[in-house]
Order: C-alpha cells, then structure tokens, then sequence
C-alpha cells in the first residue's frame, strides 16, 4: 500500500512538470524507438491510468491516457521505460526472454495453487498441498525475474533519455523518481508474495508434523 501510495503521489507530482523542449510522449517513445533500429513496433493509446505496458508478442507498445500526448515528465519517463522493455526484446535480453516464457505456467500456477491447496486442507491430502505450494511457486519465480526486467528497464531508459538530450537537470532527476518509485511497487510485491509463500510453508509444514 506504501508503494502504491508512493508511486501514485511521485507520478502526480511529476505529471504537472513539463519538458522544455515541448515533446510529447509518444513522440518520445517513437524517437527513442527508431534510434534503437525498432521500426516494427506500434505504438498505441489505451485507457486508464499507469495501464502503460509494452506486449512482446504483439509488438505494440501501449501508453495509458495519462501518458499519451503527455509533455510531463513523468509521462515521458514511463515511455521511455516501456521503450526500454521494447529494446530488451530487441536485443535478446534474456531476463525478458525467460519472463515471457513462464507467463503461461506462472498464470496457471497462481489461478491454480489456492483451489488446489484448499482441496488438499479439506481432503487432508498432503500430495495435493505440496503441489498447491508448487504451483504457487511458479508465480514467486515470475516475480522474481521480473525485478531484474523492470530495473534494467528503467535504467536504460534514464541512461537514453540523458544521451539523447530529451531530458535535463531536474527533468531527468524527476523521472528518474517516478520510475525508482515503479521500481519499488515490483519490490513491494517481491515481498509480499515471498512472504506468503512462507506463510504457506509454515502452515502446512505444522499441520503435516501435528498429522
């Protein structure tokens, strides 16, 4: 909750702070994808607020209403982070390469594990708990890649915004704020779900030594 707070409040501060050179994001985002040699790649609107995502398979990159056609610096911070996400598929990153290849079983695994740790509580089936905890393990390994992704995606779109001479002084400094605050949401969760994994191993583990 701190990290949403705090990701949330960073982002409205810096969504009242222009550029100097009135660019807009998605110009920003086109730039910084053309320098980079990425010619196949969309760029979309879509709705909501911090909805910004960047979709491999598709190679769209998609910006929230907020962002699009925004000249904060906020918003061009979060493109060029997701530009950043569009660069590390281009290049073969291979965090990416790894995280885009367990979403299938890291969704099956985290729709999956409560159903099947509840049946296995109720039928007092200790096979089925470990493979509820197993499969909750796939989504912990999903995040857990995720955070070497984000960071790195973010650094490489501070780093570009810098050389590309888009943002200055303070511009680059309050961007750089609203992605370590991003960045710490993904912490957040890292945290969180980590947590409750031991949470479930604890609670299982007692209940097997007490059967």
């Amino acid at each position: 909750m701190l990290a949403s707070a705090n990701v949330n409040g960073t982002y409205r501060r810096y969504m009242d702070v222009g550029n100097s050179r009135g660019l807009r994001a998605e110009n920003v985002a086109q730039m910084i994808l053309s320098n980079a040699g990425i010619f196949d790649v969309r760029i979309e609107r879509i709705q909501g607020n911090l909805t910004d995502h960047y979709s491999p398979r598709e190679k769209v990159l998609r910006l929230s209403d907020s962002v699009y056609g925004s000249p904060s610096v906020a918003a061009i911070g979060v493109a060029a982070h997701e530009c950043g996400h569009a660069i590390q598929h281009h290049k073969g990153y291979m965090p990416i390469t790894i995280r885009n290849a367990i979403v299938p079983v890291a969704n099956f695994g985290s729709n999956a594990a409560w159903p099947v740790l509840l049946f296995g509580a109720v039928t007092n089936s200790g096979i089925l708990v470990n493979i509820g905890i197993i499969l909750f393990s796939f989504a912990v390994l999903f995040q857990l890649v995720t955070l070497p992704v984000e960071f790195n995606a973010s650094g490489r779109a501070l780093k570009i915004l810098k050389e590309q001479n888009i943002l200055q002084g303070r511009e680059l400094s309050g961007a750089g704020k609203v992605l370590r605050a991003a960045a710490m949401t993904y912490v957040a969760s890292m945290v969180a779900i980590l947590l409750q994994l031991l949470r479930l191993l604890l609670i299982f583990g007692r209940r097997s030594r007490d059967n």
